[in-house]
């Protein structure tokens, strides 16, 4: 997994994650799914390995994992803007 997606699933769970085993996990899980889906959407696939091939460097890549980073962070502050 992207280590820019694994890590808005990280601020997702401690924004929203339960604080104990009486809570309900569902709305860190509903938020973390949205994420993941706008994060596959923007970008095409979560996995590390198939991103820097397509996305990172491949032809009119970004050239770096700093922009991908940039955009997903800026995706998760968008979901989280939206009341997430």
């Amino acid at each position: 997994m992207c280590g820019a997606l694994s890590g808005g699933l990280m601020v997702i769970g401690g924004l929203h994650g339960r604080t104990s085993l009486n809570e309900s996990d569902q709305p860190a899980l509903k938020l973390a799914g949205q994420y993941r889906k706008r994060f596959v959407g923007e970008f095409g696939h979560s996995q590390c390995g198939l991103l820097r091939e397509t996305v990172v460097y491949g032809p009119g890549g970004l050239g770096s994992c700093g922009s991908l980073v940039e955009r997903a962070a800026v995706i998760l502050l968008q979901l989280l803007a939206e009341g997430g």
